[in-house]
């Protein structure tokens, strides 16, 4: 494959993800312009079906350093190309989140003021998190110790991982050359409102990361723009086990799934 159109897909592609998605939140966040769960999730959704449709001829639109492993682990992706996939999307994602900090800027500091919050103080993941993802979903004041009882570490690693494995079985069920009855202009929306349904489920319990360069990257960003160490505190270490760790062992479970019950159903299909 050539490397400047694989490049290109993932980077433009995982570019839009977050760009849509991040944005989707800091509108909910600094204007509450997007009421609702729903409207955050559909937005989410919504982003993900674009950013692959313009990235999939060109990459194969991954665009998810755990659809990258699966795809590695069960497809027959090549190994060599696994590591560059992953650097192009974490810099896609970075260069998003540099983006919608410049136009979100102000509201922020807007938000911030409005709630007495202290950038990079205890209590600033509230305006965080339109970067990087916490467990619970903050509210404008934070998380508190009575909303951390809502979501203990455990458990927000095992919906990580869950969500993330039905992402993948879908990933892998609609892009199966056997399945006829997906067309191929719906295998983005499909995948896109996947995405949807599980961030309603899981939004306010971990905030549905199930990527680990959607979340990571603009973490990082968030860091050296003013919150500090909060992002890679306020959960412990749950910003790699949760955010990165569960992600990828969820997308090989959904593989694996996938691999060993449904993919033999697919293969006596007719072509």
């Amino acid at each position: 494959m050539n490397f400047q159109k694989w490049f290109t897909g993932e980077l433009v592609g995982t570019f839009l993800l977050v760009f849509f998605g991040c944005g989707a939140v800091a509108s909910a966040v600094t204007s509450g312009a997007l009421v609702g769960l729903f409207q955050v999730a559909i937005v989410w959704g919504i982003g993900v079906a674009v950013a692959i449709h313009v990235a999939g001829s060109l990459s194969g639109a991954h665009l998810n350093p755990a659809v990258t492993i699966a795809m590695a682990v069960f497809r027959g992706f090549p190994k060599t190309r696994v590591l560059p996939y992953i650097v192009v999307q974490l810099l896609g994602a970075f260069l998003a989140s540099a983006v919608l900090y410049l136009i979100f800027s102000q509201p922020l500091k807007t938000f911030e003021a409005e709630h007495q919050i202290t950038r990079g103080a205890p209590g600033s993941e509230a305006s965080a998190k339109v970067f990087g993802e916490y467990f619970p979903n903050p509210g404008p004041q934070g998380l508190t110790p009575e909303s951390r009882t809502i979501m203990p570490h455990v458990p927000a690693f095992a919906a990580e991982v869950v969500g993330t494995a039905v992402l993948l079985l879908v990933v892998f069920c609609v892009t199966d050359p056997k399945n006829t009855a997906m067309p191929a202009v719906l295998i983005a929306p499909a995948i896109g409102l996947t995405v949807t349904l599980l961030i309603c489920l899981l939004g306010p319990l971990t905030m549905a990361c199930f990527n680990p360069a959607r979340d990571l990257a603009p973490r990082i960003f968030s860091s050296l723009v003013g919150w500090g160490n909060v992002p890679f505190t306020v959960n412990g270490s749950g910003w790699f086990t949760v955010y990165i760790v569960a992600p990828i062992l969820g997308a090989l479970l959904g593989g694996l799934i996938y691999t060993k019950l449904l993919k033999p159903g697919y293969s006596e299909i007719p072509s």
